[in-house]
Formats: structure tokens, sequence, C-alpha cells
């Protein structure tokens, strides 16, 4: 595989031939072209009122300028008073740029010039569909998050020419798939040219042919997201639909769009001139981007394939936001050797099976597949999960790549996501919290913002979440209206659906993937039960339920079925609705509206679980299974949960325990505190659990503190680490792998010798003899190890190396102390692989325990 070289290029691209050169559209054209519009809303005015219909039905600033009349424009820009409101608007858009922000003030030395960051999807706004759900929601708000921190991230995705399917549900309630196309001349993207005015265009090759690469640039505040497509017009057409659509075809589409994203990935970056310290890998579908970076460092300095991941990997971090093995992308040797094998051997040097043990958990099992996951871990030099509950079940999931290893120092800590809270914030809580908080209340601390909400009277919560609700009332009416009439209803139905729901009654939210795991019928347990508590004649509650299912799942298409045919019983329809095509548009509204946000996963299945974290600068309150996120969050004083926090599998008598369980909450907490008021008509239960959430959650996952601990845990170690092993060529990154060899070639010879225990009333005095055979001692670490203890951490203390043991050639006497306030034998002694700077295990995993 291959690359073009082209120089970096100029960014303005006009996007109508008949405007230009008129006075005023260039500066419209920048303001339409920053996805900055879909989280500040400085310029929402400016698009209405060149159209306000096309406006609110996209929210695309680029649409409605290619839209709108050439008289319009003219018009629009010949008023004095609206061309100075254009130039305001983009000054303060380009201060913001240029000025200093969080990680500038905070890091002004840093090593980090810039972080790549790899994703399969990235949702920033809807005039932008190239997203399905959660990865791409975390994808798109990290993104945000470090355009207001200053945080250099590099974002590489795919320009999918249909994206994710659109959903319709039809008369018998029944999920149908519609794939409109996503034209590029109506989307906030831009080609990247060359300086001569060329489209920059990428040469990967695949086995018999090669594949070009359309390449985009979408501006994100002040970063950059580089998008690639393989709709060129040179390639067939079977090659032409490989970006076609996100998470579509069989493995053999998804194992081309991975080599596309990561290799062809990194190329770009490469022929853009851009170098960055650090690799960051959203999920494992991009991992081919650690074999192009270790070959563009092969090119560069002559090493060899070995020591190039030895010395990249430093510099790459892997994020899973897997919860089940069976989660991970895995492809056939078969189709690895069709498509790889070459690349293999002319690109890395290496041979197929090599690189097959990259992405291997034995790698002598001809007939395992190859596991993405286990490729970025091998060629990373840190993992993450996304929640604290997740980082321990990745543990578990990945512990077959460090065997005898205790599951507990599998090399997995956790980052918690978070969601960017200017972005899912309503008016209604921009506004309050503007007022409350400050305008840069993001960039304070978690202190300042709990003192300040907590000062906020009850009836002034009250008041907004009441609008709130209102308005998703409002939204619920006018999208019912839609829907039906796409669907052929009648008059008298359509009319009847103006008057869905009422703005004063408890508001539920449930909308997500329905898949099983996520149990989105729950509720639906006992229907009869369900119906009585909806329809309560003093305590109402409507419930709002949205969510697709992935095509090839029939399972959770069945479970939107029975929902469907739940809803069009007379007696449930004025209680819940079900609103189809699921998107980040309606969630926008549901989240700002609803009062409460349900979430029903199997534990430990839901990795971390955004949505619910959107709600909380709304005011909105959760009730969940203690998994994801909520398993850290909950506290009785922030909202509901339910379940033992414990994991049963799929088993249908603990579902059946859970619903029955949910249904109580609802009826004996939930409901009551709603409708429980004071002289004022306050509900002051309801309103302390809010103020509780607002001021302690909302900091605490927002975004901002995510890629905050992104930047001071892993991207700054990173940079320096890559930048120490990248010197002199990869001086140091040979010396690690003559190091790791020699482990390889001697730690069989490795034994323990006799070990003695002293104990008194404090301490036990641990002194063992070890035989190193002709091993280097500082290569290795002999630990003193006992298992954690009711969650703590497993105690695990360095032996101090004594005299070297007469009449043996490399064997010594070590010894240590420890609390003997646990038995002697609960103590082993081991020896661990050493080296200053090395990850252990995750680089070198020998271990060898005292029998």
């Amino acid at each position: 595989m291959s690359e073009q070289t082209h120089a970096h290029l100029p960014k303005k691209h006009l996007l109508r031939a008949d405007m230009n050169g008129d006075e005023g559209y260039d500066e419209l054209v920048e303001l339409a072209l920053d996805m900055r519009s879909s989280w500040d809303h400085a310029t929402d005015h400016v698009w209405r009122q060149l159209d306000p219909v096309l406006w609110e039905l996209t929210q695309n600033p680029r649409a409605v300028l290619q839209t709108v009349s050439r008289q319009k424009l003219q018009d629009m820009l010949a008023d004095a008073a609206f061309r100075k409101n254009i130039d305001d608007l983009l000054q303060v858009r380009r201060d913001a740029a240029d000025n200093p922000a969080w990680f500038q003030q905070t890091y002004p030395q840093a090593p980090l010039s810039g972080v790549a960051y790899f994703s399969m999807e990235f949702m920033l706004s809807e005039a932008l569909p190239i997203y399905s759900g959660g990865l791409g929601n975390v994808a798109g708000d990290q993104l945000k998050a470090a355009s207001d921190l200053g945080v250099p991230i590099i974002g590489v995705g795919l320009l999918y020419q249909q994206g994710y399917f659109h959903q319709v549900i039809d008369k018998d309630g029944a999920q149908q798939v519609l794939y409109p196309y996503n034209d590029p001349g109506q989307l906030p993207i831009t080609p990247l040219r060359r300086e001569n005015g060329e489209w920059l265009r990428l040469e990967v090759r695949l086995p018999g042919y090669s594949v070009w690469l359309r390449t985009w640039q979408v501006q994100v505040g002040r970063l950059n997201l580089y998008l690639l497509d393989s709709n060129d017009m040179v390639n067939f057409p079977a090659h032409r639909g490989i970006t076609s659509e996100l998470y579509g075809g069989g493995p053999e589409l998804r194992l081309k769009q991975e080599i596309l994203l990561g290799i062809g990935g990194w190329q770009l970056l490469t022929a853009l001139g851009i170098e960055p310290e650090v690799c960051h890998l959203n999920e494992g579908h991009a991992g081919f981007a650690v074999l192009e970076r270790a070959r563009g460092f092969m090119e560069h300095t002559s090493v060899d394939f070995e020591t190039a991941l030895t010395v990249t990997r430093a510099g790459n971090l892997f994020t899973t936001h897997t919860a089940v093995g069976v989660g991970f992308d895995r492809f056939t040797p078969a189709l690895m050797e069709q498509y790889l094998a070459g690349y293999a051997e002319t690109q890395l040097g290496i041979g197929f099976h090599d690189l097959m043990a990259l992405g291997r958990a034995n790698p002598h099992d001809a007939a395992e597949p190859f596991n993405m996951a286990y490729l970025a871990i091998r060629g990373s030099g840190a993992v993450n999960g996304v929640s604290q509950l997740h980082g321990k079940v990745s543990r578990q999931l990945f512990a077959p790549l460090f065997p005898g290893w205790a599951t507990a120092e599998v090399p997995v800590r956790h980052v918690t996501n978070g969601v960017h809270m200017r972005t899912w914030d309503s008016g209604y809580a921009d506004e309050l919290w503007t007022t409350t908080c400050g305008k840069d209340r993001w960039q304070g601390t978690a202190a300042e913002l709990e003192q300040d909400i907590r000062g906020l009277s009850d009836a002034a919560l009250w008041q907004f979440r009441s609008a709130g609700r209102r308005s998703v009332v409002e939204y619920v009416r006018e999208r019912l209206c839609r829907q039906l009439a796409m669907r052929g209803a009648s008059s008298e139905t359509i009319e009847k659906s103006k008057l869905q729901f009422g703005p004063d009654v408890l508001t539920l939210g449930f909308a997500r993937r329905f898949a099983a795991y996520k149990r989105p019928n729950l509720l639906l347990h006992d229907p009869e039960r369900l119906l009585r508590l909806l329809s309560h004649p003093e305590r109402p509650v409507q419930l709002i339920v949205a969510g697709k299912a992935h095509p090839d799942d029939h399972a959770g298409q069945a479970l939107i079925q029975q929902w469907t045919h739940f809803i069009q019983r007379p007696e449930v329809r004025p209680h819940v609705v079900f609103l189809s095509d699921y998107d980040m548009h309606m969630t926008e509204h549901l989240v700002q509206g609803v009062d409460v946000w349900l979430n029903t996963p199997r534990r430990p299945w839901e990795a971390c679980g955004t949505s619910g974290m959107k709600v909380l600068v709304n005011g909105g309150l959760n009730l969940s299974v203690l998994d994801g996120w909520w398993a850290e969050a909950y506290t009785p004083e922030v909202g509901w949960a339910f379940g033992d926090a414990q994991e049963h599998g799929d088993d249908p008598a603990w579902d059946a325990r859970d619903a029955e369980a949910l249904y109580d909450l609802l009826e004996r907490e939930v409901i009551p505190e709603f409708y429980t008021r004071d002289e004022q008509g306050i509900p002051v239960a309801w309103v302390t659990k809010m103020r509780e959430s607002m001021a302690q959650l909302t900091p605490r996952f927002s975004t901002n503190r995510a890629v905050c601990e992104y930047t001071s845990q892993h991207y700054l170690p990173a940079a320096a680490a890559y930048r120490e092993r990248a010197a002199g060529n990869g001086a140091y990154g040979v010396q690690l792998v003559n190091w790791r060899h020699e482990l390889d070639r001697k730690w069989v010879a490795l034994r323990f010798g006799e070990m003695k225990v002293k104990t008194d009333t404090e301490l036990h005095e641990f002194e063992l003899q070890v035989y190193l055979d002709d091993l280097d001692p500082d290569a290795v670490r002999i630990e003193i190890y006992a298992e954690s203890i009711d969650g703590d951490a497993p105690v695990r203390q360095e032996m101090e190396r004594l005299q070297q043991l007469v009449g043996a050639s490399n064997g010594y006497a070590f010894r240590v102390r420890v609390s003997a306030s646990r038995p002697a034998t609960d103590y082993t002694a081991r020896i661990i692989p050493h080296h200053d700077g090395v990850a252990i295990p995750l680089e070198a995993t020998h271990i060898l325990w005292r029998q």
C-alpha cells in the first residue's frame, strides 16, 4: 500500500460559483463551515434569517447557504447591520481560535503538538450524518471539548455516502430501513487541495488493484477532522462503495473499511505533513494505523518492524468501548491473508504468521481469527476502558493475552466518558447555568459549580424543569403528526396527536439502540401493570420511546414491534409514543425535556452509556441499573437505581425480578415524589434531587473532565515516551528489543531456591534465593505478592537484592519486609521483567511464580 505525497494546502473553498466575489459571502462561508455552530448557537439567527423553514428542519448552515436564492443573499449582504453582525461573529470565532485555552495555559512547554484521533464514526451534528450511536457520540463530543480546551487533536475518519440507516415504522409497527445519499455539496465539508488546486487523493493498494481515496476537511472549532471516502470516479463501482455505509455489509467490506481508515488515515496525515506524537484509537476499528505508523518510522529510520513498533507503540493509546468479547471485530485467516499478507511481507518486512500473531491470543493456533482489539493492545503503550466498571470487565476480557498474571494486573485503566454539555443543553439550561455559574463555567472547577448550583431556589429550578418539559411535549406532538402523516394515518388521528401528552405530566424517556442486552422491553414484562402506572387518574405518567435496531438484528427489530403493538392499543395510545428515526436532533430534544431517563441494560454489558449524562445539565434525573457510568455516579441523593449490582447473564428469571423492581421503584418512589407538592405547587423532594444531580454530576460527567484526564494521564506521558524512544533514529527502541529478546531466550532457565520467613508481631521478613542463570539481574524485578481482599489493591512489593550466593554464578539472595496483618501464607514470590520506561506486562508478559 502506498500514498501520493502532497504538500499541505490552503483550506479556502467557496460553496457557490454564482456568488464568487460577492462582498461578505466568503465570511458567510467561513461561518457555515465551522462545526462550532453545533454547540455555540450565536450564529443560529443568521441561518434562520436566510431560510427559517430549512434551518429548523436541517440545522445545517451549509445546506441553507447552498439552497437560498442569490437574490436573497445579495439583499441580506447589502444590509449594513447584517454585514456588521457577520463580521462581529467571525471576529469572535477567530479570536476564540487564536487565544490560549486551558491546554496552552496549563502546559505551555508540553512535549505534545498533536494527537491523531481515529474513529469509525463521529457524531458532531445532524448536518454531518456519519455516526451510528454511542461510539460516534463520544468521538464527536471529545473533539468539541478538545476545541474548547485547546488540546491539539486531529480527527481521522471516513465519509460515508449513505452513513447509518434511517428508520421508518410501517403500519404493522415493523422497522423499515432507508439509506438517503449524503451529498457532499450539502455537507459542512471541503475537499483537501494541493497548493495548485489539485484534489488531494491517496492511493491505497489492495490485492490486485488500487483504491483511490478522496480527502475532506471538517472544521471543528479550532480543530480539524479529516475524512476519507472511496467514491472516486476512477475506482471500480464495487470499490467506490467501500465507504458507502457505516456498519453495513459483511466481514470483507468491514475489513476493507478498516484498512482504509487505519492505513489510509495514517497515510493522509503523512501526506499533510502532520507528525503527531500520539495516536488515539477510539475502538479497535482503526488498529491497522499502528502498523502503518510503524511502517512510516521504518521508512524514515531504516530500522526493522519490531523496533519500529516498539518505538511507535509508546505513543499509541487504545480505548476499548466493548463489554463482551463477541463485540470485537475478528477476521478469518483466509481473509487476512488475501488482503494483508502482501502488505506484511513487502511493506513491513515480516511474515504473514508474524502479522497474525499480533491479533491472536495463541499465536501458534493457525485457525484462530485475527482480533482487532488484540492488535490495538499489542500496538499501544496504554489501554483504557470507558468507565470504572468497564475497566474491570475489560481486564477480564483481555486476561488471555497476559497468562500467569492476576486479572487485577491486566494493563487496562479507565477514563469514564463524559458528554459535551454545551452541545446537549437547552436554551433554558444555557440561560440558567450562564446566569448562575458564568459563561466560561465548564473551564472552572467542579467545586465552584456545585456551590453555585446549590444556591438556586426551588422555584427557579422547578420553573426551569417545567419549561423543558413543555418544550419536549411540543416537539413530540409536532414529530408525531409528521410521523402519522407519512404512515398514511387519517386526518382525525393526526389532529388528535396535536393534543398528545400534557405539559404538566411526569415524562419518562427511553431512547437507545434496540439490542437484547439493553433490555428495551423490560418495562413490557407486565404490560397491564405498566398501563396502570401510566394511566393513573391522579398521578399520570407519559413515556417517550425511540431507537433503532441494526438491519441484521432481527431480535432487536422484534423488540421494536412489541412496543409499537402495545402502543396501538387505544387505552395505551394517549400515554406512550414511539418516535421513529432516532438521531442526534431527536436526542437533543428528548434529553432537554424529559423528567426521568430510563436505562435497563444487563450488567455489565453497558460499557459506559452516555445518554443519561445528557439529561444532567437539563435538570433531568436518571433511573438505571447499576451499570456503566451509573455504577460510579449513583447515590440516593441524585437519582434512582434498581437491581442487585451483580452479573446474571441473560437469565430470564433475573430479568423478571428486575422488571418487578423497576415497577416498584416507579410506583413507590419516583411517581409519588413528582406529584407530592408543597403549598407553592413545587415537588420539594424532586427538586432537591435535581439540584444535587446538577451540582454533583454535571461537571463530573462532562467531556471537558474526560479530555483533561486523557491529556494528563495519557497524551502527555505518551508524547514524552514516544519522543524518548524515537530519539536517535530509534536507538532506544533497539535497546528495548534486545532486552526483550534476552528475556525470551533466558527466561526458561530462571528458578527459585530456598525461602525463609521470620515473623514478629508487626512484620513478616521473607528471604529468598533466586537463580538467574546468565540473565542480567537488572532486567528483572523480584516481588512478593498477595491478592486483593475486599476490593483493595493487591499487595506487590519489590524485594531488595542482597549478596550474590556463594558457589552460584548468577544466584542472589533477596529480602523484603511486609505487614503481618495478613498471614505469611498469603504471600507468593515472583519474577517479572523490568526496564525503565517499559509498561509491564503490556510490553513484556513474562512472569514466573514460586510454587
